[in-house]
């Protein structure tokens, strides 16, 4: 099922406008960039944001970041996806290679405190341990260095892409600053209907189907062995399974699952089906390829 045209959006024909947080430069721009074959990719200051404009229609789309192969989840993704009604039409995984910038003119030794997102504050912990650097957090990787470049701050640097630097006139210091060589973020493509039109979707590898869903259990023993039961019954791979605290109640969970299978693969479909008698709720937030690795 593709999206209809609405007043804000682009419809099926046309250049999407794609909601991204941040500043031109982010990780997350990057990611509307490599899915969307022809985007207009819109900014906004947070993650709620970017939901917001695609709930209210603003924007056809938009990214998120739900998962860093050496950070982890991003909790705050899956708070927002259990809170707004929108679909997974897809994902896209991002190499995530940092480097630390500042105004031109600096060198490493004049440099005192070091801001960025906190996350890419984790990625590039063993880096920036080496020197007694007063390491302070910002909104966004690429808005650490906007703000650099609007304060005219010497003695402070960014650690952000590499390709930030020449947008906001910085200069690198010191390249592949993240830890590790396999440092990838995944990001959800948000939308308000299941799937997206083809037209509006780089070319990329065919891959197998996964669908993502979230699910609570009965308060009684056995519930959630016999939830992940119906998927084991029938052979459906559970690649990933994650509880993140319920908001209807003190203590109590909901889980979060990504199935290796389409949502009509017949084996998928009974298995769900199962779940239902079994969960006290279950919501399907999409089925769509598996990101191709890069």
């Amino acid at each position: 099922m593709a999206t209809k045209p609405d007043a804000a959006g682009a419809g099926q024909t046309g250049t999407p406008r794609v909601a991204y947080q941040g500043e031109p430069g982010a990780f997350s721009e990057e990611a509307v960039l490599a899915y969307f074959a022809s985007p207009s990719a819109v900014a906004v200051p947070s993650w709620r944001s970017v939901f917001e404009s695609i709930a209210d229609g603003s924007v056809d789309s938009g990214v998120v970041a739900i998962e860093n192969s050496l950070g982890g989840s991003i909790r705050e993704t899956y708070d927002l996806l259990y809170e707004f009604a929108l679909c997974i039409a897809g994902e896209v995984t991002v190499p995530v290679r940092l480097a630390l910038m500042a105004l031109p003119g600096q060198q490493l030794d004049d440099i005192e405190r070091v801001y960025s997102h906190p996350q890419a504050i984790t990625q590039a912990d063993e880096f920036l341990r080496t020197r007694p650097w007063q390491v302070m957090t910002a909104y966004n990787t690429a808005g650490s260095a906007k703000m650099i470049r609007d304060r005219g701050e010497r003695g402070a640097a960014a650690v952000a892409s590499a390709r930030v630097a020449a947008i906001y006139g910085l200069e690198i210091l010191a390249h592949d600053v993240q830890s590790g060589e396999e440092n990838h973020t995944r990001f959800a493509v948000l939308s308000r209907a299941a799937d997206l039109p083809v037209g509006w979707i780089r070319q990329r590898p065919a891959t197998p189907p996964k669908t993502t869903l979230v699910f609570a259990t009965r308060n009684v023993p056995g519930s959630l062995w016999r939830c992940l039961g119906s998927f084991a019954e029938r052979d459906i791979n559970m690649s990933r399974l994650e509880s993140r605290p319920s908001r209807a109640a003190r203590w109590e969970y909901v889980f979060w699952a990504d199935l290796d299978a389409a949502v009509d693969d017949p084996n998928a479909a009974a298995a769900l089906d199962a779940l239902r008698e079994h969960a006290a709720m279950v919501r399907v937030l999409g089925s769509y390829p598996r990101a191709a690795e890069g």
